[in-house]
């Protein structure tokens, strides 16, 4: 490749490199009963957390809107992800939190994903791998758990 490679091309490969991963990532999860999860909902996992949320909280984690956090959950909560239930500090609050099925889904994406890191480095090679991500460390904010990309890649 070029090193003279246009300045846009730099975070269009970053990107397609991302959705190659995850698209690889929901094609195993779907050979493993969650065809339903989409790319947002392993976001949506995160920001729930292993304590539980509000859709308040959640939306605001998300950078998305308290009705927008509200569509997410009751989608999770149908399909068997969430539940909602009292929070023991304050009934009139509910609690969203993940089901056996949510956390099953999460278990098994860390596995894939470490997989598909150890296919990457295969074939890249070991050493070139562990360049880029100490690159990648390098040029990124050390906060990896930006859960707010859904509501960035909003329109509002």
């Amino acid at each position: 490749m070029s090193s003279d490679a246009p300045g846009f091309e730099l975070p269009l490969r970053l990107f397609l490199a991302f959705r190659v991963i995850i698209d690889e990532l929901h094609a195993e999860l779907a050979r493993h009963g969650h065809g339903d999860l989409r790319p947002m909902h392993g976001f949506v996992f995160q920001a729930i957390g292993p304590d539980g949320t509000t859709a308040v909280e959640l939306g605001r984690r998300l950078g998305v809107s308290k009705q927008a956090a509200g569509k997410m959950v009751e989608s999770l909560e149908r399909a068997g992800y969430v539940e909602r239930g009292a929070d023991p500090r304050d009934a009139r609050r509910k609690i969203v939190r993940l089901t056996a099925r949510g956390v099953d889904s999460l278990v098994r994406s860390a596995e894939i994903f470490d997989r598909i890191r150890d296919e990457w480095a295969r074939s890249l090679g070991a050493g070139r791998l562990h360049a880029l991500e100490d690159d990648l460390r390098r040029m990124t904010p050390a906060d990896l758990w930006r859960l707010d990309m859904p509501g960035w890649f909003g329109t509002s």
